[in-house]
């Protein structure tokens, strides 16, 4: 009983072109993005890909996006919570430069091990595996046997990615990507199929941003 996951990162938005944390902020797709995703869609409805339901972060980015998928597939959104980015809490709108000149010592700390240090009033990166790998856990079990897409964000599915695969070379996962996983039966081994594999863009989308 094949179950097939594509974990889609959301379209392109302006704050990811001008290198600004988004975090949990509402930060709507630019022009670019809202035609990423509708490329998307129109090669997810033509290809002979099958997705049987669709869940999105809630958060406003990743909805435009998987909202575009939904309506050319014919599928309603689920909404997921567990699924947004990274909480980048007092960092959130800042760029890395912003960040660290506003914030030197928390900035050192939490480079030197941001898997085990949050940003201030926000998440580490060990806080945002585990929320995200329980949010998939529960999702693929509820729909075993069936093709599930997950849209998402950047980090977020960096660590879903090494919960599942472990710390691996990979590409960078550009806006709109997908990067599709399999498990032949419960219990067994998760396979990666394809990952950042982007058939639908023409023209190279911007790499990783939070």
């Amino acid at each position: 009983m094949l179950t097939r996951v594509y974990s889609i990162r959301h379209g392109e938005t302006a704050w990811n072109a001008l290198g600004r944390w988004q975090g949990h902020a509402p930060v709507p797709l630019n022009e670019t993005g809202m035609n990423q995703a509708q490329q998307l869609a129109r090669w997810l409805a033509q290809s002979d890909e099958r997705i049987d339901v669709i869940y999105s972060s809630d958060l406003k980015r990743a909805m435009q996006t998987a909202q575009a998928v939904g309506d050319a597939l014919g599928l309603s959104i689920l909404p997921e919570r567990r699924l947004r980015e990274v909480d980048l809490g007092e960092w959130q709108g800042l760029n890395h430069s912003e960040a660290e000149a506003w914030d030197t010592d928390r900035y050192a700390a939490f480079k030197a091990d941001w898997y085990n240090v949050p940003t201030p009033s926000g998440e580490s990166r060990n806080e945002l595996k585990a929320r995200v790998r329980a949010a998939f856990d529960e999702i693929t079990a509820r729909h075993a046997g069936q093709h599930v897409a997950l849209v998402t964000h950047g980090g977020t599915l960096g660590m879903l990615i090494e919960s599942l695969f472990g710390k691996i070379e990979r590409p960078t996962l550009t806006n709109t990507s997908l990067t599709v996983m399999e498990q032949t039966a419960a219990n067994d081994p998760w396979q990666l199929v394809n990952i950042a594999w982007s058939p639908h863009l023409s023209e190279s989308p911007l790499g990783e941003t939070w």
